[in-house]
């Protein structure tokens, strides 16, 4: 059974009367034909409304949305073609949250380096992956997961994953610029052409 409120009804059963219990969260079918009653917040739980905050599918049609932890809808709650630009690849290296990253082999996410050409930024990732999981890539929007950047161009650095403003300049360095600082902890993600130096 849900959770019981402490305000309770007259409820007639086989011609007599008896008390009983609102609840404020539902258990699911065995709450089936019981009151609801306001939370603490004064609004329906989501376990009696049957909302979701994540979509599983086509399962799900017909129930309402919430909005997630962030207090934000979740992408997997909007029509193809909206959101944000994603993929998931199998990470052949552990990725921290931030780092810009390569798709490369078949089809798996490393991260981008400067010091070695064919290893340019292609996309992001906001959240660390061990070496062997799925990683979810951003292939545009803000990479809200880095720190230390200045106002100004953001290019890939030496430092595998890495951005900032500094442009590589070795012999053999990629210089690519991936997007621009929009503060110290955020790159507005733009894959741009690359160049090797000589």
């Amino acid at each position: 059974m849900g959770t019981a409120s402490s305000t309770k009804f007259l409820k007639q059963s086989n011609g007599a009367l008896a008390e009983e219990a609102a609840l404020t969260t539902s258990a699911g079918a065995g709450d089936a034909n019981k009151i609801p009653a306001l939370n603490a917040s004064g609004v329906l739980d989501a376990t009696i409304v049957g909302g979701k905050a994540v979509s599983a599918g086509a399962g799900d049609a017909g129930k309402p949305i919430l909005t997630n932890g962030s207090g934000k809808l979740d992408e997997t709650m909007l029509p193809t073609g909206l959101g944000a630009d994603v993929w998931s690849h199998v990470a052949s290296e552990a990725l921290a949250a931030g780092d810009f990253v390569n798709i490369w082999d078949t089809f798996k996410v490393r991260k981008a380096d400067a010091t070695t050409e064919g290893k340019h930024a292609m996309g992001f990732v906001k959240v660390a992956v061990a070496n062997g999981a799925t990683a979810t890539v951003y292939f545009e929007g803000t990479n809200d997961q880095v720190t230390g950047q200045v106002a100004g161009d953001v290019f890939l650095q030496t430092t595998a994953g890495r951005g900032g403003a500094t442009v590589p300049s070795a012999t053999g360095n990629v210089v690519q610029r991936i997007g621009f600082a929009v503060s110290a902890t955020a790159v507005n993600f733009q894959a741009g052409m690359r160049t090797v130096k000589a």
